[in-house]
């Protein structure tokens, strides 16, 4: 048997033995909500009894940091060199989940230990992230039995305990620890695919900006029967606002919150994906949006301005008066080009210009986008590598994903082009009840990543030898 097959041939058994399973019921069970402050110990001895023995046994060295950020979860780095002269890997994973909502999961279901019921394997994490870096480091596991003990290549991992929570310290360890991270390429699995039935790759992944617009012209509200017609309405004001900015179709009307055009490589990749009520699982508004754009596109490659609450006086005991205050919460997804850091003062100047000067704005966070363009070299060679285990038709390459992960660490900090392989789905129930990973998912995935680390071992093994000759012809 040929050691690629024998690698495969061992993931299949990882997979139809139960291996995977039981070490995914095993992961479950630590309850990482890192949002409760009293589960700080849990998300602690996830990392130092669960994840680092594991690594251990496969010839990792381990170090738990503490956040950069006080109070914000640890962080586990593991490093595996073979040979300086190898090409390093940098993989990534996070240990914790959002709260358990123990009572809202179906009968029968426990979302700290997993169910496997009609396909689907249900618990908190299956699907974000636990399941996901469990079939990475299954599939690392494999190929290594498969070499001897040998990757071809160095690894270095790094698990944060505070995704969730949105990343607090990440870039900053980041930032601190650049050396230590130093490596050559990304890869790891997070957020869903493209759909269940598309093996997919993304590149990246769409910023965010969270902010607020308020109006604020009293202290007290006042009776509308005395008072209308007389006064300002701030929650009237604050809407016409929102108008200005994007209009009755969603589209932003902002010129200087648009991205530049789409890329020619990023437009033919999108090109690929098709969007339809089917493969979304819901019916879409085929007239919602910007203009002139599909559907991939509209999500992937281009910005979308989201009103995500409006409240003004006292929605659940509306009473007759004018209130004295409207607040927005607003949310600007974004791809590479758009200028979010400037988002602040280009909303000011709008709103002066459309006399709307009552309407403060407060932005509260945002992250990066990312995109590594669809015509790089790796990912040409993961395209390949997973068209050796599944229908090369069926792979869906998305330059970026809609939403957000932490990605402008890896690619803008550390400087690494990143590839994203997910194992989950659009219909996973994250960060809802019934929170699972489809059985036939994490079937394929583990071959997939087998397929990759097994083929990285290939690209890095005569990287090394092309390096050794150039030594050698200098030296001679």
């Amino acid at each position: 048997m040929k050691r690629k097959e024998s690698a495969l041939s061992g993931a299949q058994q990882h997979f139809s033995s139960g291996k995977l399973a039981s070490a995914i019921d095993r992961r479950l069970a630590y309850r990482t909500e890192s949002q409760e402050v009293q589960q700080a110990p849990v998300l602690q001895s996830y990392l130092s009894t669960e994840l680092e023995p594991v690594l251990q046994g496969l010839g990792f060295r381990c170090q738990i940091f503490p956040n950069p950020i006080p109070g914000a979860g640890p962080i586990l780095f593991a490093q595996r060199q073979e040979d300086p002269a190898y090409l390093t890997l940098l993989t990534y994973g996070h240990g914790d989940v959002v709260r358990g909502y123990d009572d809202q999961w179906e009968a029968g279901l426990d979302p700290w230990k997993l169910t496997i019921k009609d396909g689907k394997w249900y618990g908190r994490g299956t699907a974000d992230n636990k399941g996901q870096h469990s079939i990475n480091l299954a599939a690392l596991e494999e190929v290594m039995a498969a070499r001897n003990g040998k990757l071809g290549y160095n690894v270095k991992c790094l698990f944060e305990m505070g995704e969730e929570m949105g990343s607090p310290g990440l870039r900053e360890f980041c930032q601190q620890y650049a050396a230590l991270l130093k490596s050559d390429l990304f890869i790891a699995s997070d957020g869903p695919r493209f759909c269940a039935s598309q093996p997919t790759m993304f590149l990246g992944s769409r910023g965010a900006v969270l902010f607020e617009l308020s109006v604020k012209l009293r202290e007290t509200g006042l009776h509308s029967g005395n008072w209308g017609g007389l006064v300002r309405n701030p929650a009237t004001i604050l809407a016409n606002a929102l108008g200005s900015i994007v209009d009755h179709n969603g589209c932003i009307k902002v010129a200087e919150l648009l991205p530049p055009p789409i890329p020619a490589s990023v437009k033919k990749a999108l090109s690929k994906l098709t969007m339809t009520d089917e493969l979304m699982g819901r019916q879409l508004d085929p007239d919602w949006g910007e203009p002139g754009l599909s559907a991939a596109e509209r999500v992937l490659g281009w910005n979308v301005l989201e009103i995500l609450a409006f409240t003004s006086g006292n929605p659940a005991h509306p009473v007759n008066a004018i209130p004295p205050t409207a607040k927005a919460f607003c949310q600007l997804r974004f791809v590479v080009g758009t200028r979010w850091q400037e988002l602040e003062q280009i909303l000011r100047r709008h709103l002066d210009q459309h006399h709307f000067e009552c309407v403060d704005i407060h932005v509260s966070r945002g992250a990066a986008a990312t995109r590594l363009d669809p015509d790089s070299m790796w990912v040409k060679w993961a395209e390949q590598s997973m068209a050796s285990v599944v229908d090369p038709q069926s792979i869906a390459i998305m330059p970026n994903l809609g939403g957000t992960l932490p990605n402008d660490v890896f690619a803008d900090i550390l400087g690494l082009p990143t590839i994203w392989i997910p194992h989950s789905y659009p219909g996973c129930g994250q960060h809802a009840a019934n929170e699972h990973m489809l059985g036939s998912i994490a079937e394929q995935a583990i071959l997939i990543m087998t397929s990759l680390f097994w083929d990285l071992g290939e690209v890095a093994l005569s990287d090394a030898e092309r390096r050794s000759a150039a030594c050698s012809a200098e030296t001679n």
